[in-house]
């Protein structure tokens, strides 16, 4: 899933419709949420280790959509953080990462984990 010629699809997530979309195409693979902050220097860091990725990334720029940041929290029972990672499987949160911990290895790793 290394870049290998291939860009980063970030695909943003603005309102509940796409959100549920991504939760029903977990159920046939992993689906990759990534919660963006635009002010936050760790954020920044792990947006560039997301954009390693050649796959689609589901982006929420919590600013723009804390709406659907907040039924990210309330659906997978995952406590807010952003720079955050989570992996959706079969409709259900099965990873998350966050600040630090939001590296294009393990975001990849977990993905392939749930293939």
């Amino acid at each position: 899933m290394k870049s290998t010629g291939q860009e980063t699809s970030f695909v943003q997530v603005t309102d509940t419709e796409t959100l549920e979309a991504l939760f029903a195409r977990s159920q046939d693979k992993p689906v990759i949420l990534f919660k963006h902050s635009l002010t936050c220097p760790i954020s920044r860091t792990a947006y560039e280790e997301m954009s390693q990725l050649a796959t689609e990334i589901a982006i929420i720029v919590v600013q723009r959509a804390r709406d659907i940041s907040r039924e990210v929290a309330a659906r997978t029972g995952i406590r807010h953080e952003s720079p955050q990672a989570i992996v959706l499987r079969n409709g259900r949160a099965v990873w998350s990462a966050s600040h630090w911990d939001v590296t294009s290895h393990a975001v990849e790793s977990a993905v392939q984990a749930y293939m």
